[in-house]
Protein backbone atom coordinates (compact mmCIF):
# COMPACT_ATOMS: atom_id res chain seq x y z
CA UNK A 1 0.00 0.00 0.00
CA UNK A 2 2.81 2.59 0.86
CA UNK A 3 4.45 1.35 -2.54
CA UNK A 4 1.43 2.66 -4.20
CA UNK A 5 0.45 5.86 -2.10
CA UNK A 6 4.06 7.10 -2.75
CA UNK A 7 5.45 6.02 -6.31
CA UNK A 8 3.89 6.41 -9.97
CA UNK A 9 6.00 3.50 -11.56
CA UNK A 10 6.16 -0.24 -10.77
CA UNK A 11 10.09 0.65 -10.40
CA UNK A 12 9.64 3.74 -7.36
CA UNK A 13 7.79 1.20 -5.69
CA UNK A 14 10.00 -1.57 -5.58
CA UNK A 15 12.27 0.96 -4.07
CA UNK A 16 9.80 2.13 -1.48
CA UNK A 17 9.08 -1.18 -0.61
CA UNK A 18 13.29 -2.62 -0.09
CA UNK A 19 13.89 1.07 1.55
CA UNK A 20 11.41 0.37 4.28
CA UNK A 21 12.63 -3.44 4.39
CA UNK A 22 15.97 -2.24 4.85
CA UNK A 23 14.64 0.10 8.12
CA UNK A 24 12.09 -1.46 9.74
CA UNK A 25 12.20 -5.04 8.49
CA UNK A 26 9.23 -7.26 8.83
CA UNK A 27 7.12 -9.40 10.46
CA UNK A 28 3.84 -9.88 12.00
CA UNK A 29 1.75 -12.52 12.39
CA UNK A 30 -0.35 -14.17 9.36
CA UNK A 31 -3.31 -15.01 10.91
CA UNK A 32 -5.92 -13.57 13.57
CA UNK A 33 -5.54 -16.76 15.83
CA UNK A 34 -3.31 -16.86 18.55
CA UNK A 35 -1.10 -19.46 16.77
CA UNK A 36 2.56 -17.63 15.74
CA UNK A 37 3.02 -17.71 12.17
CA UNK A 38 4.86 -15.69 9.99
CA UNK A 39 6.60 -15.87 6.50
CA UNK A 40 8.34 -13.90 4.16
CA UNK A 41 7.04 -11.93 1.27
CA UNK A 42 6.75 -11.99 -2.38
CA UNK A 43 4.93 -9.13 -4.22
CA UNK A 44 4.27 -8.43 -7.81
CA UNK A 45 4.34 -4.51 -8.41
CA UNK A 46 3.63 -3.40 -11.96
CA UNK A 47 2.48 -0.27 -13.82
CA UNK A 48 1.44 0.02 -17.21
CA UNK A 49 4.94 -0.42 -18.85
CA UNK A 50 6.77 -2.84 -16.50
CA UNK A 51 6.35 -5.42 -13.99
CA UNK A 52 8.38 -6.13 -11.15
CA UNK A 53 8.53 -9.43 -8.84
CA UNK A 54 9.82 -8.61 -5.34
CA UNK A 55 11.11 -11.52 -2.69
CA UNK A 56 12.10 -11.76 0.56
CA UNK A 57 14.25 -13.25 3.52
CA UNK A 58 14.27 -11.57 6.39
CA UNK A 59 15.87 -8.26 5.45
CA UNK A 60 17.34 -9.38 2.08
CA UNK A 61 15.72 -9.26 -0.83
CA UNK A 62 15.76 -9.53 -4.66
CA UNK A 63 14.04 -8.42 -7.63
CA UNK A 64 13.47 -9.46 -11.00
CA UNK A 65 11.87 -7.26 -13.48
CA UNK A 66 9.51 -9.12 -16.36
CA UNK A 67 10.28 -9.25 -19.50
CA UNK A 68 7.57 -10.69 -21.24
CA UNK A 69 5.38 -13.62 -21.23
CA UNK A 70 3.69 -14.70 -17.52
CA UNK A 71 4.90 -15.07 -13.81
CA UNK A 72 3.07 -15.88 -10.54
CA UNK A 73 4.65 -15.63 -6.90
CA UNK A 74 2.98 -18.11 -4.91
CA UNK A 75 3.83 -19.44 -1.09
CA UNK A 76 7.96 -20.14 -1.62
CA UNK A 77 10.89 -17.45 -3.20
CA UNK A 78 10.76 -18.37 -7.09
CA UNK A 79 13.48 -15.74 -7.97
CA UNK A 80 16.32 -18.22 -9.34
CA UNK A 81 19.69 -16.54 -11.09
CA UNK A 82 18.05 -13.97 -12.99
CA UNK A 83 18.43 -11.27 -10.24
CA UNK A 84 18.09 -7.50 -11.46
CA UNK A 85 18.20 -5.54 -8.05
CA UNK A 86 19.35 -7.30 -4.86
CA UNK A 87 20.09 -6.44 -1.26
CA UNK A 88 23.77 -4.94 -1.51
CA UNK A 89 24.64 -7.51 1.07
CA UNK A 90 22.55 -10.90 -0.05
CA UNK A 91 25.69 -12.44 -1.71
CA UNK A 92 27.86 -12.13 1.38
CA UNK A 93 25.27 -12.72 3.73
CA UNK A 94 24.83 -16.50 1.95
CA UNK A 95 28.86 -17.00 1.90
CA UNK A 96 28.88 -16.14 5.74
CA UNK A 97 25.96 -18.72 6.52
CA UNK A 98 27.46 -21.18 4.17
CA UNK A 99 24.76 -20.98 2.27
CA UNK A 100 26.97 -20.50 -1.54
CA UNK A 101 30.50 -20.70 -1.88
CA UNK A 102 30.68 -18.01 -4.03
CA UNK A 103 31.83 -19.78 -6.78
CA UNK A 104 28.84 -21.37 -8.11
CA UNK A 105 26.26 -19.41 -10.21
CA UNK A 106 24.20 -17.23 -7.60
CA UNK A 107 20.59 -18.70 -7.19
CA UNK A 108 18.56 -16.62 -4.68
CA UNK A 109 15.84 -19.03 -4.38
CA UNK A 110 18.03 -22.56 -3.98
CA UNK A 111 19.75 -20.41 -1.55
CA UNK A 112 17.64 -18.80 1.04
CA UNK A 113 15.23 -21.70 1.17
CA UNK A 114 15.00 -25.37 0.46
CA UNK A 115 13.50 -25.17 -2.76
CA UNK A 116 14.82 -27.33 -5.81
CA UNK A 117 15.20 -24.80 -8.00
CA UNK A 118 14.86 -27.16 -10.71
CA UNK A 119 11.69 -29.31 -9.53
CA UNK A 120 9.64 -25.49 -8.90
CA UNK A 121 7.10 -25.38 -12.33
CA UNK A 122 7.08 -29.57 -12.28
CA UNK A 123 6.23 -30.52 -8.93
CA UNK A 124 2.70 -30.40 -7.25
CA UNK A 125 2.31 -27.14 -4.86
CA UNK A 126 0.38 -23.84 -5.56
CA UNK A 127 3.41 -22.02 -7.42
CA UNK A 128 4.00 -25.32 -10.05
CA UNK A 129 -0.43 -25.39 -10.28
CA UNK A 130 -0.24 -21.39 -11.06
CA UNK A 131 2.41 -21.19 -13.38
CA UNK A 132 0.55 -24.04 -15.32
CA UNK A 133 -2.34 -22.68 -15.51
CA UNK A 134 -1.04 -19.54 -16.63
CA UNK A 135 0.94 -20.88 -19.49
CA UNK A 136 -2.15 -23.07 -20.39
CA UNK A 137 -3.70 -19.52 -21.18
CA UNK A 138 -0.34 -17.38 -22.17
CA UNK A 139 -1.13 -15.06 -25.18
CA UNK A 140 -4.78 -14.85 -24.31
CA UNK A 141 -5.08 -13.98 -21.09
CA UNK A 142 -8.62 -12.33 -20.25
CA UNK A 143 -9.20 -10.56 -16.69
CA UNK A 144 -12.16 -13.34 -16.95
CA UNK A 145 -9.34 -15.84 -17.13
CA UNK A 146 -7.22 -14.47 -14.72
CA UNK A 147 -10.76 -14.81 -12.36
CA UNK A 148 -10.87 -18.04 -13.01
CA UNK A 149 -7.26 -18.97 -12.16
CA UNK A 150 -7.83 -17.05 -8.86
CA UNK A 151 -11.08 -19.19 -7.92
CA UNK A 152 -9.23 -22.60 -8.58
CA UNK A 153 -9.57 -24.52 -5.53
CA UNK A 154 -7.96 -28.22 -7.37
CA UNK A 155 -5.26 -26.38 -8.05
CA UNK A 156 -4.73 -25.24 -4.23
CA UNK A 157 -4.77 -21.50 -5.61
CA UNK A 158 -7.70 -20.79 -4.20
CA UNK A 159 -7.09 -22.76 -0.46
CA UNK A 160 -9.61 -24.06 2.10
CA UNK A 161 -9.31 -25.51 5.06
CA UNK A 162 -6.71 -24.41 7.87
CA UNK A 163 -5.09 -21.56 5.57
CA UNK A 164 -7.84 -20.13 3.41
CA UNK A 165 -7.61 -17.56 0.73
CA UNK A 166 -9.09 -14.32 1.84
CA UNK A 167 -9.22 -12.19 -1.36
CA UNK A 168 -7.81 -11.79 -4.77
CA UNK A 169 -7.52 -8.49 -7.00
CA UNK A 170 -6.77 -8.76 -10.89
CA UNK A 171 -5.93 -5.39 -12.66
CA UNK A 172 -5.74 -4.70 -16.18
CA UNK A 173 -3.09 -1.93 -16.81
CA UNK A 174 -3.78 -0.57 -20.88
CA UNK A 175 -0.42 0.53 -21.67
CA UNK A 176 -2.48 3.41 -23.43
CA UNK A 177 -2.09 6.21 -21.27
CA UNK A 178 -5.78 7.40 -22.26
CA UNK A 179 -7.60 4.17 -21.35
CA UNK A 180 -8.36 3.75 -17.38
CA UNK A 181 -6.91 1.45 -15.64
CA UNK A 182 -9.46 -1.34 -14.11
CA UNK A 183 -9.12 -3.51 -10.49
CA UNK A 184 -11.30 -6.22 -9.65
CA UNK A 185 -11.48 -7.70 -5.88
CA UNK A 186 -13.37 -10.20 -4.11
CA UNK A 187 -15.99 -8.95 -2.01
CA UNK A 188 -15.74 -12.23 0.33
CA UNK A 189 -13.36 -13.44 1.72
CA UNK A 190 -13.29 -16.95 -1.15
CA UNK A 191 -12.65 -15.57 -4.30
CA UNK A 192 -15.03 -18.85 -5.70
CA UNK A 193 -18.13 -16.32 -4.66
Amino acid sequence: RLGLERADTAEKALTVIVDLLEKYGQGGNCMESHMVFTYHNSFLIADRKEAWVLETSGKYWAAEKVEGGVRNISNQLSITTKIDREHPELKEYAKSKGWWDGEKEFDFAATYSYVNTARMTTSRGRYCEGYKLLNKHKGSITSEIMMEILRDKESGINMEGGFMTTGSMVSVLPQQPNLPCIHFFTGTPDPAR
